[in-house]
């Protein structure tokens, strides 16, 4: 079996998209600052495995980042934090809904069984001269059975 990267990372994109918070969603880090409104990006943080049943092949923590952008700069200021904490909210309903990703995953790991837990940081980046205010949230998914173990 391979990592199925291009449908696990549709799924997670699709989610974001569907929501309905967002102008763009990319299924990258972004080089330049992200255009006016509320933008996400998705990209892979870390493939790590982990203790499974799985006797003779490899199971692993696929940690995805899905970071939401806005312009610190964004009026009214007092709307920034609640517009990203709205969507931050439908995004992690829906990933802990769809708990297998329509079955591309075992598991959204919620609590950190394998590893990393679900996670929200807030903070702010500079990018392009543009300071945006960002939460993050690192989406900790367990891929079954990946890689066959061979003696």
């Amino acid at each position: 079996m391979t990592l199925n990267i291009a449908g696990i990372l549709d799924g997670v994109v699709s989610h974001a998209m569907a929501s309905g918070h967002f102008e763009q969603v990319n299924g990258h880090e972004p080089a330049n600052a992200p255009s006016l409104g509320l933008t996400a990006a998705v990209w892979t943080e870390s493939v790590q495995a982990v203790r499974s049943s799985g006797l003779d092949s490899t199971t692993v923590q696929l940690v995805f980042n899905v970071r939401l952008y806005a312009s610190a700069q964004s009026e009214p200021a007092d709307a920034i934090d609640p517009n990203m904490i709205t969507a931050m909210d439908d995004l992690c309903a829906a990933y802990t809904g769809d708990f297998t990703l329509g079955g591309l995953v075992r598991q959204v790991d919620i609590l950190g069984a394998y590893g990393r837990p679900l996670l929200v940081r807030a903070g702010y980046v500079q990018q392009s001269g543009a300071v945006l205010r960002v939460m993050t949230i690192t989406l900790p998914l367990i891929v079954n059975d990946l890689w066959e173990q061979v003696a």
